[in-house]
């Protein structure tokens, strides 16, 4: 893997990640209440009216539900791709979650709703780090490298009895 490749995949894993994790934590009301400068929902209330905006052609009665399930996929994936482990399945996670994000936006409020916020872009930036051969400095790769080196031990220690 060039070095490009290496800092380009560690970039797009950071950016992703922190992206989504930026975004559960104004849910929650890490960043102030709903109405201070740089905060966009606030709070969990906030951010259920805007998922009705969102999801406004579904029953209302799963919007609550898939919003929840939307948090907690943003929060794992967003962890996961940060410390590179199960990488290519976080990556393929947030895209499918991002490309659901984006159509339900298409459909609400037009097409150039996600166009304007990327959400398209974030969808295929993560479909495309999960088509990454490797994941410099991460989990994944650490965890891969004590298994060769587990398995080259082993191998080895046979050949010299």
């Amino acid at each position: 893997m060039h070095l490009n490749q290496k800092i380009s995949s560690i970039y797009l894993r950071l950016a992703v990640g922190l992206s989504y994790l930026w975004e559960v934590a104004d849910r929650i009301g890490l960043f102030g209440p709903n109405g201070h400068a740089h905060v966009g929902w606030g709070d969990w209330k906030h951010f259920i009216a805007y998922a009705k905006q969102v999801m406004s052609f579904l029953p209302n009665g799963i919007i609550n539900p898939l919003a929840t399930i939307a948090t907690i996929g943003e929060g794992g994936f967003g962890l996961l791709l940060i410390l590179g482990l199960f990488t290519r399945m976080a990556a393929i996670g947030s895209g499918i979650l991002s490309l659901c994000f984006a159509i339900a936006m298409a459909i609400s409020f037009g097409i150039e709703s996600p166009l304007g916020y990327s959400v398209f872009t974030l969808s295929a930036a993560s479909f495309l780090l999960a088509g990454t051969s490797q994941y410099s400095w991460s989990l994944d790769k650490w965890f891969a490298s004590r298994i060769v080196n587990k398995k080259l031990t082993a191998y080895q220690s046979l050949q010299t009895n």
